[in-house]
């Protein structure tokens, strides 16, 4: 059953870059950036990486954290984080649990070939863990900004 916004988001927890771990409870009362993206140093996931890490001051200035998710190991995600200089989270969903619990791990086809991966998804998590926004098959030019306008206006209600 495919998630919707309104949703309680599900509870997640995984290895992060650095050694660390992330889970959505100890994220609890921060608006959450949860994107999910296929691989680690390519260009699309790169591009996409970037521009959250170029726009991380204004999520910040916000209260809202960027969580970004692939099944790539812990190794993967530092080199590709200190290579990019990104400025926040990769969480690590080497057992796809998480890929899965939020139906973004499909089947996709390239040249017809069919294979399971990652679909480019973001999910925009409120403060108290329930689901404000859904981004599918998401095209990278814009994205971010696209993001950053419906934090805000979360941000904006919460205040109101």
């Amino acid at each position: 059953m495919a998630l919707k916004v309104g949703d309680k988001a599900p509870a997640f927890s995984m290895k992060t870059d650095g050694g660390g771990k992330v889970s959505l409870s100890q994220l609890k009362g921060q608006t959450v950036v949860l994107y999910f993206y296929p691989k680690d140093d390519t260009s699309g996931c790169t591009a996409q990486a970037c521009g959250f890490r170029d726009s991380l001051p204004k999520f910040g200035k916000i209260d809202a954290a960027v969580v970004g998710v692939s099944r790539d190991s812990v190794e993967s995600h530092d080199k590709f984080k200190q290579k990019h200089k990104l400025n926040f989270t990769l969480g690590s969903d080497e057992t796809g649990k998480v890929t899965e619990d939020y139906g973004v791990w499909v089947e996709k086809s390239m040249y017809g070939r069919k294979y399971m991966g990652i679909d480019r998804s973001t999910f925009l998590i409120d403060a108290k863990g329930i689901i404000r926004g859904i981004w599918r098959k998401v095209k990278v030019p814009g994205h971010v900004d696209e993001v950053l306008k419906e934090v805000k206006k979360l941000a904006e209600k919460v205040e109101a």
